[in-house]
């Protein structure tokens, strides 16, 4: 199947509707019935606007988080549309993609 690979770009600290924003992603992919999505931790980032992220031992609020989204053409166009009518400010990258399963779920 083809498709996208959308790709997240926030930091712990970010906070949107009480939630951090990285998990407001996953409930907002869960409400359009997106099945393939991940959470992933970075060590180390460079933001938009060139400024150094970081996770330490003892502050994680602002280590670099990536949300990333497995998506048909259709859902990337109504999840980006849906984004961009709220009040966030958010970075991402969308690539296309060749995706599938391989044997029985479980």
């Amino acid at each position: 199947m083809q498709g996208y690979l959308l790709r997240f770009y926030t930091e712990q600290k970010v906070q949107y509707r009480g939630k951090p924003l990285s998990k407001w992603l996953l409930g907002v992919a869960q409400q359009f019935k997106i099945q393939g999505a991940t959470i992933l931790s970075a060590l180390e980032s460079v933001g938009r606007q060139g400024e150094s992220h970081s996770s330490r031992f003892f502050e994680l609020a602002d280590q670099p988080i990536q949300v990333e989204l497995v998506v048909t053409a259709l859902q990337a166009d109504e999840l980006l549309d849906y984004l961009q009518q709220q009040e966030l400010s958010l970075f991402y990258v969308k690539i296309p993609v060749e995706f599938g399963s391989l044997g029985q779920l479980t």
